[in-house]
């Protein structure tokens, strides 16, 4: 069991972020670390930086122990850790661990006959009858999750793009290669994975194949095998309902995004209404001491308004897409100032309501300045592309010295609770 001191996540600021949208490359932020202080961040959860086809913004991954050539190499991936850790700044990682991209090695060999060695990887079917219950999370891609494999005349199952077979984690192999990827970035300096889309890993027939008991049973077999070698090196699992399972009874993932928390926060910015949101915090203090919320905003996805009730999800997304322009799978992909139109007071008063709740809170990067949505493009099938532009860096710099700017006021929030951290993270 890891000492209290060394619960590093309970006293974390993270801060979401592309390495290419935010800093064209590696070595590119690494030269910005020195913001995160100004900021008062000091943890990064890096999105996507494995070799990828970009169909779904590197959650397709090919590579798990690589870096795409545009960002950089894994040396300078290595010396990004190294430095950021000088600076006491820790790294999160997203780790996908429901499919990969179908260019992925592992699947090309999979594909390509029904006895290869890596076949047994994915999930296959003659009839594609299987997992009928089981979400089609893109239904705008592909009309099921079953898909036609040429070179072997059957099936193939993918939950989200067509492009994404899901692994097949009742074969013991996937486990142990996972393994292996995880103490790869481990013995790098990596101190935590965000797992993707954590409810889905393992599917079981007559079942919604989430959140399933086999599902918990293989992420508390992960925490086990990670923790005897990297005790510090956290788990946080992305599940948009039943957050709190996810913390099992301290031996599955050590933070959890709290979904329903954020769906609060929005709610009370749209009505004032305080008596939810009041409810949520209170069912949020029953966690096992060595875990933590991850509280946020917005991420780089849509903001799913799942499981309110329907004249509030209506309301809802009047409230943050009047037009009907930003949607996507029925929920708005929407920045916070483009909800609040840039209204600077507004957008304070939001970060001032995150980081007065408990937990360990995430700030999407860019909201601290004010960046808004991309404008509406024609032919733009996923609207969280929308909330993924360049980060302005003339804006933050003006900004930067600015007494009473947006940063400088949202700096001043995000340091408003200590951060107890050493000086440097410890290797």
């Amino acid at each position: 069991m890891e000492n209290t001191r060394t619960y590093w996540w309970k006293n974390a600021k993270i801060y979401e972020l592309y390495i290419d949208k935010f800093a064209g490359d590696i070595k590119g932020l690494t030269g910005r670390l020195d913001y995160f202080t100004k900021l008062g961040v000091n943890c990064l959860h890096i999105l996507p930086h494995f070799p990828s086809p970009m169909v779904d913004d590197g959650y397709d991954v090919s590579d798990y122990r690589g870096v795409r050539p545009e960002l950089g190499t894994l040396e300078d991936f290595t010396t990004l850790i190294k430095e950021a850790h000088g600076k006491g700044i820790r790294i999160i990682v997203d780790l996908v661990l429901n499919h990969t991209s179908d260019q992925h090695p592992w699947f090309i060999e999979a594909r390509a006959s029904h006895t290869n060695s890596k076949r047994d990887y994915y999930l296959w079917s003659d009839t594609g009858n299987e997992y009928a219950d089981a979400p089609n999370m893109f239904p705008g891609t592909k009309p099921r999750n079953w898909i036609r494999n040429d070179a072997t005349g059957d099936l193939y199952f993918a939950t989200f793009y067509p492009s994404q077979p899901d692994l097949n984690w009742d074969n013991p192999t996937v486990f142990d290669e996972m393994m292996v990827i995880m103490e790869f970035w481990a013995a790098r300096g990596v101190d935590g994975f965000r797992f993707d889309s954590a409810p889905h890993i393992v599917k079981r027939d007559h079942t919604n194949s989430m959140g399933l008991p086999e599902t918990h049973a293989m992420l508390k077999k992960i925490r086990a095998v990670l923790q005897q070698k990297y005790p510090n090196v956290i788990l946080l699992a992305e599940s948009v309902t039943e957050s709190k399972t996810y913390f099992g009874e301290s031996d599955e993932c050590h933070m959890v995004y709290n979904f329903p928390l954020m769906r609060q926060i929005w709610v009370m910015l749209m009505n004032g209404d305080t008596a939810a949101l009041q409810a949520v915090v209170r069912d949020m203090e029953d966690i096992p001491e060595n875990c933590e919320w991850a509280t946020f905003l917005r991420n780089h996805d849509e903001l799913t308004l799942r499981t309110l009730p329907e004249d509030i999800t209506v309301a809802m997304r009047q409230f943050l897409d009047p037009e009907g322009v930003y949607s996507f799978s029925k929920y708005p992909a929407v920045r916070v100032a483009e909800v609040f139109k840039g209204n600077q007071d507004k957008i304070v008063n939001a970060f001032k309501i995150l980081y007065s709740i408990p937990g360990a809170p995430i700030m999407y990067y860019g909201d601290e300045i004010g960046m808004r949505n991309l404008p509406p493009k024609e032919g733009v099938r996923d609207a969280r592309l929308y909330v993924r532009g360049t980060f302005d860096w003339h804006e933050a710099e003006t900004q930067m010295t600015d007494p009473n700017s947006l940063f400088n006021q949202v700096a001043k929030i995000v340091r408003r609770v200590p951060v107890v951290l050493p000086e440097k993270v410890a290797a």
